[in-house]
């Protein structure tokens, strides 16, 4: 990790809590930890976790942070997501260094600690059925009562936990619990869960264990286990937090970390619960977990999205302790402005219709030079075929224009982009009345796009060559949901509220030739948006473009 000054970086609640450990002499070196269960893909929420955290051990002089897998439930977990979460942490420009971690590395030592609690009166193995461990529980308004084994002496208990650990019992038959209080007033604190039975194989442990233990106790343990300082979480765990701290209190163990709460990232028109997104994924509502329109970093990534704009997002929203939705429109400020300073421009056609400049020579073919960024001369200059056939716009032609149409019309001139001032004279149309060409002259004197009588045209349009140009498929994205919120309504299945129109496919779209040799950049096609070839779709044989945002927040209009 690096060792920088954290004297420019913004602060928050959390960093004041570490300069204040620091300070005080608490801690000489600061330790976080990202620990995803990799039951899934990672998405945005997850992208301000690990720039809080991984960003923490870039900051402070010395730090560490930890990548580590949660992988206490073998029926949900899978090495590709295994493998998933660490594109993405790497793609959003952090790394573990050797500080890669299972939580399955301790399994032997949390059982030997649960294994301790038993012998010190701190928990039980109890044979109530699921059922009645929710009717014993009691709820907000009600105490909890004490299980009919909760009594069961530390011989017993070791014994059956020895044989629940060999795999002697069903799944449902038994289970570890704590002893704490079943009146408490936290209902996380009367008697949870330490280990369950599950007669299944382990990605990282084979068949060895038939028992994996619970979140709450493994994470607290796992913590302590490596020494972690700081352990950040979501403000959904706050509740949680007095029994992260009972469980290492009473083990006793090495270290003690802090758990600190942070609000979790919610962001409008998605939804980012990984079971929602299991079925939008397994149910084909959308196509894989890299969907362009999910929330999901590799499905980001796909469209377009970079890891510094995603890094800017998060910083611009800050850490806090208070839960609120983000809209969209922030995230693709961010995209946008990133894009801006550093897309190349290209000439790009979406709904193409011939322009046929009648007075340029049949057989002529020129390069005319375009520049690939406005504001960086530095990035160069690129040749853009130009004859007497070209492709505009269909939008960029008008019949009855009104006044302030400033594109074509019959009688009007207008700049081509890099190139000359054409003045349309006729249209050709079908036997539908459908228009199939515009015929235009140019003027031969306005090479470059100026005039010498330096005479106002006051509109710009862009083209390509209809005889280099490349065939490509447009995929434009939008919102995946119709409404900010569709988790909220209690009364539909979020699902009802998916927008039918979040993609849409052009199939005939034409681009200026240079894109033949297009890299996996984002490009902004001028006047209409950024784009990025498809990394799964596009070939050199069918070029596949995504739409990663539009030049102006087309929403902004619909508010």
């Amino acid at each position: 990790m690096n060792d920088k000054s954290t004297e420019h970086i913004p602060s928050n609640f959390i960093r004041n809590i570490i300069d204040a450990d620091i300070e005080s002499g608490k801690h000489q070196t600061v330790i976080t930890r990202f620990p995803p269960e990799p039951n899934g893909y990672l998405h945005i929420g997850h992208a301000k976790s690990i720039c809080l955290n991984f960003g923490i051990a870039q900051d402070y002089k010395g730090a560490i942070c930890h990548l580590r897998f949660d992988d206490t439930n073998p029926g949900k977990e899978k090495s590709e997501y295994i493998d998933a979460i660490k594109e993405d942490v790497r793609w959003l420009g952090f790394d573990w260094d050797d500080k890669l971690y299972h939580t399955s590395d301790y399994f032997e030592q949390l059982y030997l600690y649960a294994v301790q609690l038993v012998k010190q009166g701190k928990a039980y193995v109890d044979s109530l059925s699921a059922e009645d461990i929710r009717l014993y529980r009691g709820n907000l308004t009600e105490p909890g009562k004490n299980s009919p084994y909760r009594d069961r002496s530390i011989e017993e208990n070791i014994d059956l936990l020895e044989r629940m650990k060999k795999g002697e019992f069903a799944e449902g038959e038994h289970l570890l619990r704590a002893k704490i209080d079943m009146a408490a007033p936290n209902i996380n604190m009367r008697d949870p869960a330490i280990y369950r039975i599950k007669n299944m194989s382990h990605p990282m442990t084979g068949d060895k264990w038939h028992i994996y233990p619970m979140y709450d106790f493994a994470h607290c343990v796992s913590d302590a286990i490596e020494g972690i300082t700081h352990s950040l979480c979501t403000l959904e765990f706050e509740d949680h937090r007095p029994l992260y701290d009972w469980f290492l209190d009473e083990l006793g163990t090495p270290s003690h970390p802090q758990q600190i709460e942070f609000s979790r990232l919610n962001l409008d028109y998605t939804v980012m619960s990984k079971r929602k997104l299991h079925e939008l994924v397994e149910g084909g509502y959308v196509n894989g977990w890299d969907d362009p329109r999910l929330p999901t970093l590799s499905g980001m990534r796909r469209r377009g999205y970079t890891a510094n704009a995603i890094r800017d997002f998060c910083s611009r929203i800050g850490v806090t302790k208070k839960d609120n939705v983000v809209e969209m429109s922030v995230l693709e400020n961010c995209l946008r402005e990133d894009l801006d300073a550093h897309s190349h421009r290209a000439l790009a056609v979406l709904d193409p219709i011939k322009l046929i400049i009648d007075n340029y020579p049949e057989d002529r073919e020129e390069l005319l030079s375009g520049v690939n960024h406005p504001k960086k001369p530095e990035e160069g200059r690129r040749e853009i075929p130009f004859s007497k056939e070209l492709y505009i716009e269909r939008s960029d032609y008008m019949e009855d224009a009104p006044k302030k149409f400033f594109r074509l019309t019959e009688g009007r001139e207008v700049r081509l982009r890099f190139a000359y001032y054409v003045t349309c004279t006729h249209v050709v149309k079908d036997e539908n009345g459908n228009v199939t060409e515009v015929h235009c002259t140019y003027d031969p004197e306005t090479r470059g796009g100026k005039s010498e009588d330096g005479r106002k045209v006051k509109g710009t349009i862009h083209w390509v060559c209809a005889k280099q140009s490349i065939t490509a498929e447009i995929r434009q994205y939008d919102r995946l949901f119709k409404i900010p919120d569709p988790a909220s309504e209690k009364e539909q299945d979020y699902k009802e509220f998916i927008n039918d129109e979040s993609v849409q496919v052009l199939k005939n779209c034409q681009l200026e030739a240079s894109l033949s040799n297009a890299t996996d950049a984002v490009y902004q096609f001028e006047r209409q948006g950024y784009f990025c070839q498809d990394r799964v779709d596009s070939t050199a044989e069918k070029l596949v473009f995504n739409r990663v945002v539009t030049l102006r927040d087309s929403w902004a209009k619909k508010a």
